[in-house]
């Protein structure tokens, strides 16, 4: 197999202090991304950063890929929590503008905890390595997202739902990615233009219900 596609960590640490070594690999090399982007990132100037050898980082992760996968597993993580929040409410009792201005609120706090973000995600995009994790991300929101919608009576069928899920979770995704790159008066600018468009898209969708 070839040495680029070995994505699988070769050991899973179990020791506190192994995963702590293996936390500050994560965040090294998403500090590293915000300053030299995914092109330029390699092992050496990880495992420089985070103060180990080349030896010790590859007992964690084999390639860089490896590592942008994992950050990528991560963020999915945090943001299935924060789908999983959002769904344990009792969402029917809300407004569509209130669901939309709550989901949109937790969401970008997904966004904003993650250092690196954007060229992770263009990774996740363009690196025929990391696209399952791009595949994965779509379909964890659009479920999630399809089966709120179901709640809130927006649409009944399957195949709807999904499609104003995909519709919804594309806008979102895209501005929430302009929104943590923005100045604070601009972002919130944006956020507002966010809201009202996705607002707009769930009252429409409703009302052709």
């Amino acid at each position: 197999m070839n040495e680029r596609r070995k994505l699988t960590p070769r050991n899973t640490p179990i020791q506190k202090r192994a995963l702590e070594r293996r936390d500050k690999i994560l965040e090294v090399t998403a500090v590293l991304l915000e300053e030299i982007g995914q092109d330029d990132l390699t092992t050496i100037l990880v495992a420089k950063r985070a103060e180990v050898s080349v030896g010790t980082l590859y007992h964690y992760f084999p390639n860089k890929y490896a590592i942008l996968y994992a950050l990528a597993e991560r963020w999915l993580g945090e943001m299935d929590i924060a789908l999983q929040e959002m769904e344990a409410e009792a969402i029917e009792q809300l407004s569509l503008r209130k669901f939309v201005e709550r989901n949109i609120d937790r969401m970008l706090l997904v966004y904003n905890n993650q250092r690196g973000l954007l060229p992770l995600v263009q990774a996740m995009f363009g690196v025929p390595e990391l696209k399952a994790m791009d595949i994965q991300h779509d379909e964890l929101i659009i479920t999630a997202l399809a089966r709120m919608f179901a709640r809130l009576e927006i649409a009944e069928r399957s195949s709807e739902l999904t499609r104003l899920g995909r519709a919804y979770m594309e806008i979102n995704h895209a501005l929430l990615l302009v929104v943590v790159h923005q100045s604070k008066s601009d972002g919130l600018k944006t956020l507002n233009d966010l809201k009202y468009l996705s607002v707009s898209l769930v009252e429409r969708a409703k009302s052709q219900f």
